[in-house]
């Protein structure tokens, strides 16, 4: 299935006192790729919580660091949605330095459809699938 990278910039409030990027700063820039993932392909959240009221929530994630990221670092966050299930979404997410290539993450994300009311899982709207797969 298609991929979309970000682009981000570790800036200092990025970072641990060692300049180093704090372990869970990682998570975000993987939910921004997700969002921008989405964004993409023509959903942004907050219409599809008004206009189908639905969010999307992580369930589960699995991440494992392999190389830390530092200040001032250009990273690359990949985002490919693996496969998908009625209520769900599975994405593999990796970011890497742009300059020097080093992997510093990777991680699988499953992502569950809830009802904006309930918060109780619910099938992802017909057009959502349609569009998406």
């Amino acid at each position: 299935m298609s991929e979309s990278i970000l682009n981000i910039r570790v800036y200092y409030e990025d970072t641990d006192s060692g300049g180093v990027v704090y372990h869970a700063n990682y998570l975000k820039f993987m939910e921004r790729g997700r969002t921008e993932w989405l964004r993409e392909r023509g959903f942004n959240l907050d219409v599809l919580n008004h206009e189908y009221s639905v969010i999307f929530v992580v369930r589960t994630i699995q991440l494992e660091y392999l190389h830390p990221g530092r200040f001032n670092d250009c990273l690359k966050v990949y985002t490919r949605l693996l496969r998908h299930g009625g209520a769900s979404l599975y994405f593999e997410q990796t970011i890497i330095q742009r300059d020097q290539g080093n992997n510093l993450c990777h991680a699988t994300v499953k992502v569950a459809c809830l009802n904006a009311h309930t918060f109780r899982p619910c099938p992802m709207p017909k057009k959502v699938i349609s569009t998406l797969f």
